[in-house]
C-alpha cells in the first residue's frame, strides 16, 4: 500500500501533478481532522436537499439561507459549510466532487462509503490513519496509540500533542461512521460492505491518480472497502450492468475505463494529457 501513488505523492511533493490538485485531490498535513469528522449526516442531508444539476451557489443556498444542517446560528451554518467544503469541495465544477454525485444516489447504504472516499483523497490527515484500520482484524479494538504514531510521523512535530489527540479522535469517529468501527469509549474493527457503486467509486478515484489495470483493485481506496481483488472484480461486473464503468477480463488482463463518465476535461488529467 506503501508504493499507492497517493502515499508516494505525500512523501515526496515533487511528485504531485498538477492534474491530481485540479481534479481536487490534497497533499501537505494539514486536514479538515483537525476539527471535525467526515459529517456522513451533514453532507447526506446537503445532498438530499440539492439536485445532481445543482451549483455551488445553489448549495450554499441551502446551507446558509435554508438551513438544511438544522444548525441555529448563520456562523455556525457558515462554518460547517466552509469544514464540509475542504472535505467534499460542495463544487462541481472540482471534479472529485462532480463524480460522487454521479454514484451518491445509486444507493443510501453506499453514502457513507463514498464519503469516506471522497474524505480520504481530500484529507491527508484522514490518509494517513488509512493503513491503521486497513489491517486491524474483525473484532479487534483499535489501538489509538498507532493512529497517534502514524499521524506523528507524518506530520514530523507540525502538532503538538492536543491537536494529534483531537485528530485521533475525530479520525475515530469517521471511521465508525463509514462503517468500520463500531463502539463508543472502546471501539472495535468491523467488516464493510461495499456496494457495486462504492467499489466502482474506488476504483475511479485510483484510476484519476493513475493506477490503472489489476492495480486499480489494490489501491488504498479499494483496500478500505475489505474486499480481495477477485470479490472486487465480482462488484466491479455488477457496477458495469449498472453503467458505473467499463471492465474488460481478457488473457489475464483486466481493464478498467470510465470514458462514459469523465468529461473531455477530467480525462485528459486522469491521462496526464494536461
Amino acid at each position: 500500500m506503501k508504493g499507492d501513488p497517493i502515499f508516494q505523492a505525500g512523501k515526496h511533493p515533487d511528485q504531485i501533478s498538477p492534474g491530481w490538485v485540479e481534479l481536487g485531490f490534497k497533499f501537505g498535513d494539514k486536514g479538515a481532522h483537525t476539527s471535525r469528522t467526515i459529517m456522513v449526516q451533514e453532507i447526506t442531508e446537503l445532498l438530499r436537499h440539492c439536485p445532481p444539476t445543482s451549483d455551488r451557489a445553489d448549495y450554499v443556498h441551502a446551507a446558509i439561507e435554508e438551513n438544511c444542517f438544522g444548525k441555529q446560528t448563520v456562523s455556525t451554518r457558515r462554518l460547517t459549510l466552509q469544514r464540509m467544503s475542504e472535505l467534499y469541495a460542495i463544487d462541481p465544477k472540482v471534479p472529485i466532487f462532480r463524480l460522487l454525485r454521479v454514484y451518491w444516489d445509486a444507493a443510501e447504504a453506499a453514502q457513507p462509503q463514498l464519503a469516506l472516499l471522497t474524505a480520504l483523497a481530500r484529507d491527508p490527515l484522514l490518509r494517513v490513519t488509512a493503513p491503521v484500520i486497513i489491517t486491524m482484524k474483525e473484532g479487534e479494538e483499535i489501538a489509538r496509540q498507532k493512529l497517534t504514531d502514524a499521524l506523528r510521523q507524518s506530520v514530523n512535530g507540525r502538532l503538538n500533542d492536543s491537536s494529534l489527540d483531537k485528530v485521533v479522535r475525530n479520525a475515530a469517529s469517521s471511521w465508525t461512521q463509514a462503517g468500520h468501527l463500531m463502539g463508543r469509549s472502546r471501539k472495535k474493527r468491523l467488516k464493510l460492505q461495499p456496494t457495486p457503486a462504492s467499489v466502482a467509486y474506488a476504483l475511479l478515484i485510483g484510476f484519476l491518480i493513475g493506477s490503472r489495470d489489476r492495480n486499480l483493485f489494490e489501491t488504498l481506496f479499494c483496500r478500505i472497502l475489505d474486499r480481495d481483488a477477485d470479490n472486487l472484480i465480482f462488484l466491479a461486473m455488477d457496477a458495469k450492468r449498472l453503467g458505473f464503468l467499463d471492465i474488460k477480463i481478457a488473457g489475464g488482463l483486466t481493464v478498467v475505463s470510465f470514458d462514459k463518465i469523465l468529461n473531455e476535461r477530467e480525462k485528459k488529467l486522469a491521462y496526464g494529457a494536461d
